[in-house]
Formats: C-alpha cells, sequence, structure tokens
C-alpha cells in the first residue's frame, strides 16, 4: 500500500489535516466537505471529525494509506481564522 503523509495541526480544541483543493477533486468529494473546515489558497483544512475521516477512508479505497505528522500548538490555531470551506 502507498503512504501519503499530511500535516495534522491541533489546538486544545479540535484538529484539521491539510490537503490540497486538487486532490479532494480526483477523489471526487468535494461537495461532501462541510463548512467546519477551512480553505486558505489551494489548502483545505479537513475538520478532524467527519471531513478528515471522510478523507481518510477514500485515500483506502485507492489503496493510500494516510500518515499524519501532528503539529501542536497550546494557542488557538491561526487555521480557526481562515475562510470556511464551501465547494466551487
Amino acid at each position: 500500500m502507498k503512504t501519503l503523509t499530511v500535516k495534522f495541526y491541533s489546538d486544545p480544541e479540535h484538529g484539521w489535516i491539510a490537503v490540497k483543493y486538487d486532490l479532494l477533486q480526483q477523489l471526487n468529494i468535494t461537495h461532501k466537505i462541510t463548512s467546519f473546515s477551512y480553505q486558505k489558497g489551494k489548502t483545505v483544512y479537513l475538520e478532524e471529525d467527519c471531513d478528515a475521516y471522510l478523507f481518510v477512508q477514500e485515500m483506502k479505497k485507492n489503496g493510500v494509506e494516510v500518515i499524519p505528522d501532528c503539529k501542536y500548538t497550546n494557542n488557538r490555531s491561526p487555521i480557526r481564522s481562515y475562510a470556511c470551506y464551501c465547494a466551487a
């Protein structure tokens, strides 16, 4: 099985994995991502509860294991100030 390492950002309240919008398009799941995720430029920060889980499951279906590279802050994550995700 192939692997894909993604950044997993978390603060004391929540977490997100960072993926490129193009990858969500390739998986055909852009319309399934909720507004609880965020976007900045071409990177989507998938909230850990539903959207990140959906992404990981879709990658598994495609023979790819997702490996998190964890980045934690004790402060409020700047991700929370990014635009809410909205499928284009």
